[in-house]
């Protein structure tokens, strides 16, 4: 087997500990850095991905997380991201099932214990990759390089990038992609448990298993696949031995022919061949479910892929990545979300911003240069195998293969941290070789960096237990984002402050003025404070930008109703239906439009196609029992009302409404009961009692009545029309009293 002697790990400052206490100590490292967002909210994507997801709920058939993609719809959808994650689902759903509902507590915990687990197996991956493969008697791996191996996972459990993976609970599909990426890695180095150094003998059913963890580690996330670059990768340089800097001379100088044979495993061919047979009909499954098509994405998800030409995209793509090496290198400024104008484009070469693409690949230059070209071979392979890991998972990232839907994403560099960690943990290891002398400053840096690094992840994760500390901890990171502005005023409408929402969804609206979804939401807002024109000015703009938004035309309706514009409201709520076919919700607000021109039959109709697009809809079914009341049609009122209550049988506004029916009916008993029953479930509702009062009193149970009329004016001093029954009441009483002998 391939040995590495690792000559600088004795010098790193860290103590020596056995193989359960290494991953101990890191496990719990782990678990210190996220432990307080374990009772946390559903916040951001997790509205979409989980709270929102019917594919989490037992009704709903296990089959469709096979057929849905990641946000629950459909692959066909046009719609669809395409993001196919069923085994990220799955576990989901076993969340919702275990916790009996959408309780947020299991989802965090998991997801916590999942880095832990992930950050314990990094153990055994830097050890490999670092001090090679060898096996002790036991044929268990030996760490060949113990120090280094649990410096670098400590920076992996700590670094405070991975927050978002870890505290945001759609994160999951990246821990649940680097545990599957880590097992196919380590399932792969068994395949070589057997034969010495240059021995060609491997296990074809250990590489196989690879494979299938690979796949699997591809369901819970795309960028599972790329675990097959850096078994490949890990194949030539360590199992192979591969001499990358003769290699390099060879090819580049010319000098003396080059011999493959001599230089490569004969079955590393057959390794590798069976790599690419697997990759490849993996990721033809993948375009195959995909629907042969790839996700649509806008401007606005990742303006550089849409810019004017290729030198700028290439530019812009540049400034991307060296945006996301300083997440890895100053993992300060964080944010949920870096599109709508957050970075913006560089659009000529005198931009200043400019320089920041160049030191990155200055850099990373160096770093090749080294990993091809030092004499040092612990050093090439070092540098190659944290390079590999660095650099292939990115790639699916990196806009190269195929337009992503993002400008940066926390969540993408989960995996590849593991890369940067291990060039760290190298370069801290060197430096402590280099510099004797200056060991214990090096290890009060050591020290004070993985302190640094807790203390952020501790606070990230504070900021990521609720959406106001989330979305207003972005302000800061982001200001030209429309979309952080967008989000804190929608939490700030949510919790009840629509004075402070309307300043952000203006400012939205200000940074990006073809922002649809700010103007929907403040147009809402302005329609509730009575503001109706300046709302229709938002919503008819919002709608001649994208005019399939659908939301936007049923707000536009009610804004048109409200203005008396009856024909224009009319219009825009059947636009929003040939938009949204299924739109319970649109033809109730249609129906209510039919209800004020006096258009009953065809109110009737509107509010039942929400009925039957929607069963549970309260407001349609209560609509429909109070017009028909209202027109005199009790036997129909009557008829509806019992079939509302048999799909609804705790809904009290639709036991109010038959109730008053039922009454008008003289059908007392009946009647009693359903009011009686809608104030178990509302006890404070004036209405209720004073509807049951006006019912006794026709039934002549004038002592029950005016208990009730009493209970309705104390509730509601102010309640129409109770206050004169009550004094007819009274009236009433006073006078058989008289002539009560």
């Amino acid at each position: 087997m391939a040995l590495c002697e690792v000559y600088w790990d004795q010098d790193i400052p860290l103590p020596k500990l056995g193989p359960v206490r290494a991953k101990i100590t890191v496990a719990l490292v782990a678990l210190l850095c996220f432990i307080n967002s374990y009772d946390g909210d559903f916040v951001f994507d997790d509205s979409e991905a989980i709270v929102n997801n019917k594919d989490l709920k037992p009704s709903t058939p296990l089959n469709n997380i096979w057929n849905n993609d990641f946000w629950g719809s459909n692959l066909s959808s046009n719609s669809s991201h395409k993001s196919y994650r069923p085994l990220t689902v799955f576990t989901f759903r076993l969340n919702y099932l275990l916790a009996g509902g959408l309780h947020p507590v299991g989802f965090h915990v998991l997801n916590i214990l999942l880095h832990a687990v992930i950050s314990t197996l990094m153990i055994d991956v830097f050890a490999i990759l670092i001090g090679g493969l060898t096996y002790d008697e036991k044929s268990r791996i030996e760490n060949n390089a113990p120090k280094t191996s649990l410096l670098a996972a400590l920076l992996f459990a700590t670094h405070p990038v991975h927050t978002e993976s870890v505290a945001g609970i759609v994160g999951r599909a990246d821990l649940l992609c680097a545990l599957f990426f880590q097992l196919s890695f380590l399932t792969y180095c068994k395949a070589f448990n057997k034969g010495s150094e240059r021995d060609d003998r491997f296990s074809v059913q250990w590489v196989v298993a690879s494979l299938l963890l690979c796949a699997a580690a591809m369901l819970c996330k795309e960028q599972g696949i790329t675990v097959l670059g850096v078994n490949a990768a890990f194949d030539v340089l360590l199992i192979c031995n591969v001499n990358v800097y003769e290699l390099s001379q060879r090819l580049l100088l010319r000098k003396n022919p080059l011999n493959v044979s001599k230089m490569l495993q004969p079955g590393l061919l057959t390794r590798l061949a069976l790599m690419c047979l697997g990759g490849l009909l993996m990721l033809y499954a993948r375009w195959r479910i995909m629907g042969t098509g790839p996700p649509a994405f806008t401007e606005v998800d990742n303006p550089a892929s849409f810019a004017e030409n290729m030198f700028l995209r290439i530019v812009n793509y540049n400034y991307y990545y060296s945006l996301n090496a300083w997440l890895l290198l100053c993992p300060w400024w964080l944010c949920f979300d870096w599109s709508m104008g957050c970075v913006p484009l560089i659009t000529r070469a005198t931009d200043w911003r400019m320089v920041w693409p160049l030191l990155l690949w200055c850099f990373l230059i160096g770093l090749i240069s080294q990993a091809l070209c030092s004499q040092d071979s612990q050093r090439r392979r070092t540098l190659t195998l944290g390079l590999v890991l660095l650099v292939v998972p990115f790639l699916p990232a990196c806009n190269i293969f195929f337009r992503v839907g993002f400008v940066i994403a926390e969540r993408v560099l989960y995996l590849s941290s593991s890369g940067y960690c291990l060039l760290l943990a190298y370069a801290l290891g060197h430096c402590c070789y280099r510099w004797t002398k200056y060991r214990r400053l090096l290890g009060a840096s050591v020290l004070g960096l993985l302190c640094v690094f807790v203390a952020r992840c501790a606070l990230r994760s504070h900021q990521w237990r609720s959406e106001q500390s989330l979305f207003t901890s972005a302000l800061n990171v982001c200001p030209l984002n429309a979309k952080v502005h967008y989000n804190v005023g929608k939490n700030l409408a949510d919790r009840g402050n629509t004075t402070a929402a309307i300043s952000y969804y203006r400012e939205a609206v200000r940074l990006h003025p073809t922002y649809v979804h700010a103007m929907n939401n403040l147009g809402n807002i302005l329609k509730e404070r009575n503001e109706l024109h300046e709302a229709e000015q938002l919503l008819s703009k919002a709608v001649s930008i994208q005019p399939d938004f659908a939301a936007a035309w049923m707000n536009l309706g009610i804004v048109q109703n409200s203005l008396q514009k009856f024909n224009e409201a009319e219009q825009s709520y059947w636009n929003a239906i040939r938009f949204r076919k299924k739109y319970p919700d649109c033809y109730y607000n249609l129906g209510r439009l039919y209800a004020d021109q006096h258009r009953h039959i065809d109110a009737l109709n509107a509010w039942r196609n929400a009925t039957v697009l929607k069963p549970d809809h309260s407001l349609a079914w209560n609509n429909m029992v109070i017009l028909l009341d209202n027109t005199g049609n009790l036997g129909q009122a009557e008829l509806i009302g019992r079939e509302a209550l048999r799909l609804l049988p705790n809904d009290h506004t639709i036991m109010f409404s038959l109730a008053n029916v039922l009454g008008k009916l003289q059908k007392y008993k009946e009647s009693e009961g359903f009011f009686l029953h809608a104030l178990r479930i509302k006890p404070n509702a004036a209405s209720c009692h004073g509807n049951l009062a006006v019912l006794y009193h026709r039934w002549g149970k004038l002592e029950l009545a005016k208990k009730h009329y009493e209970l309705s004016l104390k509730l509601d001093p102010e309640a129409p029309g109770t206050r004169d029954n009550y004094n007819m009441l009274r009236r009433k009483l006073d006078q058989l009293k008289r002539l009560t002998p």
